[in-house]
């Protein structure tokens, strides 16, 4: 597991109600909060992550280019994936998946 990886579990140790598991899908780690997965690595510098269109877009995330995992998709899914390379990376990262979190706990995560 790389550092950074570790570096992101550790940040979010702390989130209640969230765990870091094996993926019943792809077989790595995935990231669930009170049973249902919302998250999941595709290798140690980047997490799928499940936010609202609505966030993806407040935050101008877009689909990186090169993705081996979902190479073609749909800009208007509430799926994105983030890459962190860096401890400044991790720690955007970490404040997405507490937004993903918050989403969640308020029933506002739309299918």
């Amino acid at each position: 597991m790389s550092v950074y990886k570790q570096q992101l579990l550790q940040l979010l140790a702390s989130v209640e109600g969230l765990t870091a598991e094996a993926s019943p899908v792809g077989g790595g780690t995935a990231l669930f909060f009170r049973g249902k997965e919302f998250a999941h690595f595709h290798h140690d510098h980047e997490l799928d992550l499940r936010l609202t269109k609505k966030i993806i877009a407040s935050l101008g995330l877009s689909h990186p280019s090169g993705s081996v995992h979902h190479p073609v998709r749909s800009a208007g899914l509430p799926w994105i994936e983030v890459r962190f390379n860096s401890e400044q990376e991790v720690q955007r990262v970490a404040e997405m998946v507490k937004l993903a979190v918050a989403q969640l706990q308020s029933g506002s995560v739309s299918r």
